[in-house]
């Protein structure tokens, strides 16, 4: 990138907002004993509906395809984390899909604490603003849910692109509906693999990290400041 970006481009989970799970959730949820689930077992079930890497082992044969393509096609998702969830203990029936179904709802996505005000800012300062996200369902409700939809001039779902990141084809699809070329572009991601791709293009790259909003207040602020935009 040459001189202060024209543009911002921004992940979406761990970046912009945060899936924070609700301990009213896992009330009715138990093992085949009847035994309630372990807060330790909750957390790592939210860990990998939110941050799954790699491919779990347990899962097989479709299953397993569709967890590879999960972020190009909703009914591939849904099949993945119900397969997912399953094989994490989540097997008496009814309970993987209740939890699933979290995810999707729009109100079980938290803005990080300077998310609203960056966007808001962007805005004012007519820079134009991207989201870039692998992901298998429409975010743009959780966006509208905040009043933050007109904030954001350009959206790159990978389901909808047909491309996952680090692909360039989804950052090329952000940029070109913004009117911008890579190199006057910023991408800040929470993860160097996938968004730090951006760099491919020419665009430059800062990492955030997934965190507790509490743990990050200026996370946002700091890595467009960071490359020269004065908010």
């Amino acid at each position: 990138m040459s001189g202060v970006p024209k543009a911002v481009l921004f992940d979406f989970s761990g970046t912009l907002f945060r899936f924070e799970a609700r301990d009213e959730w896992f009330a009715d949820l138990h093992d085949q004993q009847g035994r309630p689930l372990h807060v330790d077992a909750q957390a790592e079930l939210v860990r990998r509906m939110t941050q799954p890497v790699g491919l779990p082992a347990d899962i097989i044969d479709d299953d397993r395809i569709a967890w590879e393509q999960r972020d190009l096609d909703p009914v591939q998702h849904r099949r993945a984390y119900l397969a997912m969830l399953r094989t994490s203990g989540l097997t008496v029936p009814g309970q993987a899909e209740s939890l699933y179904e979290r995810v999707l709802d729009p109100h079980s996505w938290v803005p990080f604490l300077d998310t609203a005000a960056v966007l808001t800012a962007l805005s004012a300062r007519r820079i134009p603003v991207g989201v870039v996200s692998n992901i298998a369902f429409d975010l743009r409700k959780v966006l509208a849910l905040h009043d933050l939809a007109d904030t954001v001039g350009a959206y790159a779902l990978s389901y909808e692109v047909g491309a996952i990141k680090p692909n360039p084809r989804i950052f090329h699809a952000a940029l070109d509906a913004l009117g911008v070329a890579g190199y006057d572009c910023l991408m800040v991601g929470d993860s160097e693999e996938a968004d730090g791709g951006a760099r491919r293009i020419g665009a430059a790259f800062e990492l955030v990290h997934d965190l507790p909003p509490e743990q990050r207040p200026t996370a946002l602020g700091d890595a467009v400041r960071a490359h020269g935009i004065d908010l």
